[in-house]
C-alpha cells in the first residue's frame, strides 16, 4: 500500500534524522488526512481485526509507522 506511506519528497526531506522528527510528524499526518483509497484499505481492513504495520527503517523510535499507527488509532473506525 504505497500510498499510506508518506511521499517521495517528504522521505527524502526527513532522510531518518531525528531533528526533523517533529515536523515530519506534522507534515505526514497532514498527508494522511487528504486521505486516499490505500488508507481506505487499511481502515476497513482494521473492521475486521487486527492488522500490522510494517516498516524498513532501522531507528524504532523515528519511522513513519508510528505516525501512521497513531492516525489510524484516532480514526472513528
Amino acid at each position: 500500500m504505497k500510498n499510506a506511506a508518506p511521499s517521495s519528497d517528504l522521505r527524502h526531506w526527513f532522510d531518518h534524522d531525528p531533528a526533523h522528527w517533529d515536523e515530519f510528524k506534522l507534515r505526514y499526518r497532514h498527508e494522511l488526512s487528504e486521505g486516499n483509497s490505500d488508507i481506505k484499505k487499511l481502515e476497513n481492513l482494521m473492521k475486521k481485526g487486527r492488522i500490522t504495520l510494517l516498516y524498513a527503517a532501522h531507528d524504532p523510535l523515528h519511522n513513519h509507522a508510528l505516525v501512521l499507527q497513531k492516525f489510524l488509532d484516532e480514526q472513528d473506525i
